[in-house]
């Protein structure tokens, strides 16, 4: 797994071009001071349950240093070459967002199968960019 965490003043999506033919219909959206982790999964991940729990920690200690408790997940297929399959990458995708909620953080998906418009407005932080390889 590949992971970009970036912490974002303002995030936002417009679905555009619709990926997967089983996406369920999707809206544009805007957040303010959240993490965003922008989710590469690979086929060695799949079943991997390690991989979930480090994306969950490493996205609690990024919102923890922002002092946020909005973490958005984007699927973001473009850090490798090897990706796994979108179903199994969806799943792992909702079991670290269910992860997340238990430990009292708001997790939101961005809509799942769709290119989208992104708006991001972000710091010039060291930590606001934070690149992670599991």
């Amino acid at each position: 797994m590949r992971v970009l965490f970036w912490y974002c003043d303002t995030f936002a999506w417009n679905p555009t071009i619709k990926t997967l033919d089983d996406a369920p219909d999707a809206t544009a959206s805007s957040h303010e001071k959240a993490v965003v982790a922008f989710i590469h999964v690979e086929p060695k991940d799949i079943g991997e349950g390690s991989v979930e729990t480090k994306l969950v920690k490493n996205a609690k200690w990024v919102a923890r240093k922002w002092e946020t408790r909005q973490i958005i997940l984007h699927s973001f297929t473009h850090l490798g070459e090897e990706k796994a399959d979108p179903e199994s990458a969806k799943l792992l995708i909702d079991r670290v967002a269910q992860r997340l909620e238990s430990a009292e953080y708001e997790a939101i998906q961005t809509p799942y199968g769709y290119f989208h418009d992104l708006t991001i407005q972000a710091q010039g932080h060291p930590l606001a960019r934070i690149f992670k390889e599991f």
